[in-house]
């Protein structure tokens, strides 16, 4: 997922990326822990995605924070 992508999304389809991201980093782990994940750079990959999210997320509850003030 690109930055590009990332700030072109709403806070509620923002919030819901960041769910399925989570879900799909908690499959990644299980998977991992079963053996069954044929490649390891996948949970790196996506702990990066939730990460880029989360700081949009917060960029913007700044933003709005320092516009009220």
């Amino acid at each position: 997922m690109k930055k590009i992508d990332i700030n072109s999304m709403t806070n509620e389809e923002l919030n819901s990326k960041l769910a399925e991201l989570k879900s799909e980093l908690f499959n990644l782990r299980f998977s991992l822990a079963t053996g069954n994940l044929p490649n390891n750079s996948q949970i790196k990959n996506v702990k990066k995605d939730i990460a880029r999210v989360k700081t949009v997320l917060r960029q913007r509850e700044i933003k709005a924070n320092e516009a009220k003030a």
